[in-house]
C-alpha cells in the first residue's frame, strides 16, 4: 500500500502542545494545481489563491481572453476549452496535485417545463466532467501519495430549492462523487472534500439579483435579503476570496486527515 510522502518544504507536525511554525515558504510551491471555470468568479479567486500559495495554476475555462489574461496575471497556463464536450478533458494535463472542480451553470424553471437538454448540459458540465478530470488526474495523485482533490458543491449539495432541478442534482451527484473518491483514495494519500457556499457575489449571481429586481420592482438589496438570504442567519452576500480561502485550508498540510466532508459556507442556512 502506498503511503503519503510529506515534501522537504512542508514542516513537520508540532509536538502535543508546542507552537506551530508557519511554513517558511508558501504550502504549495512546487504544486500544479487544475481550476475548472477559473477565468472569474469563484474558480478565478482560487486560481489566485493557489497561486499566490506557490503552486503553478492550469485556468480551465472557455471565456478565453479573461482565462489568458488570469494566467498570464499569476504565472500560469491557461486551457481554452469547452467543457460540456466531454471529450475535451483528455486534453487537459494529467500531471497535477490539486484539483478544484468548480465549472458549473445555471437555469431556473420548474421541472414540468424544464428544458431536457439543458438538464442534460448541466449534468455534464457538472457531473460528468469533474469525473472524466478525477479518473485522469487521480492515477497521478495515487503514483507520488499525495492529492488534493475540492469540489465547489453548494447549499444546493445538501438542501433543495424549487425549480433549479438540474443544479440541485447536479450539486447532490457531485456530493456523492467526492465521497467515492474520499474512500477510494484514502490509502493513497490523497483527500477529497466538498466546499458548500450559499450565495456568493460572482457575475452569476449579480445578474440574477439585477434581474430579478426588475421583475418584481424592488431594490436589489431586498433581492439579497428576502429571496436570496431568506434562510441565511447571516444577511450579506459570500465574497468568491472567502471561498477560495476555505479551499486553499484544504489544499495545505494540515488538513490530511479531512476527506469526504461537506465544508458548509451557508451563513446558518443548513442550520436552519
Amino acid at each position: 500500500m502506498e503511503t503519503s510522502r510529506r515534501p522537504d518544504h512542508e514542516p513537520a507536525a508540532p509536538a502535543p502542545g508546542g507552537p506551530t511554525q508557519p511554513p517558511a515558504v508558501p504550502v504549495l510551491a512546487g504544486r500544479t494545481a487544475l481550476v475548472t471555470g477559473a477565468a472569474s468568479g469563484i474558480g478565478r479567486a482560487c486560481a489566485q489563491a493557489l497561486a499566490a500559495a506557490g503552486a503553478h495554476v492550469h485556468v480551465v475555462d472557455r471565456a478565453g481572453e479573461a482565462a489568458e489574461r488570469l494566467a498570464e496575471e499569476i504565472g500560469g497556463t491557461p486551457w481554452v476549452v469547452d467543457l460540456s464536450e466531454p471529450a475535451v478533458v483528455d486534453t487537459l494535463p494529467a500531471d497535477v496535485d490539486v484539483v478544484v472542480n468548480n465549472a458549473g451553470l445555471q437555469h431556473v424553471a420548474p421541472v414540468h417545463a424544464f428544458p431536457p437538454e439543458r438538464f442534460a448540459l448541466i449534468q455534464r458540465v457538472m457531473v460528468e466532467t469533474p469525473f472524466r478530470v478525477l479518473r485522469r488526474t487521480l492515477p497521478g495523485m495515487y503514483e507520488r501519495g499525495w492529492g488534493r482533490v475540492v469540489n465547489i458543491s453548494s447549499v444546493h449539495g445538501l438542501r433543495a430549492s424549487p425549480y433549479k432541478s438540474a443544479y440541485v442534482t447536479a450539486k447532490h451527484a457531485l456530493e456523492g462523487l467526492s465521497k467515492v473518491v474520499a474512500l477510494e483514495a484514502a490509502e493513497h494519500g490523497v483527500t477529497s472534500n466538498c466546499v458548500c457556499p450559499g450565495y456568493v457575489r460572482t457575475p452569476l449571481v449579480e445578474n440574477q439579483i439585477a434581474d430579478q429586481a426588475r421583475t418584481h420592482g424592488v431594490s436589489k438589496e431586498e433581492v439579497v435579503e428576502r429571496v436570496m438570504l431568506e434562510r441565511s442567519a447571516i444577511k450579506r452576500l459570500i465574497e468568491p476570496a472567502d471561498v477560495a480561502e476555505a479551499v486553499l485550508w484544504l489544499c495545505g498540510p494540515r488538513t490530511g486527515h479531512i476527506t469526504g466532508s461537506s465544508l458548509s459556507m451557508d451563513g446558518g442556512w443548513t442550520a436552519n
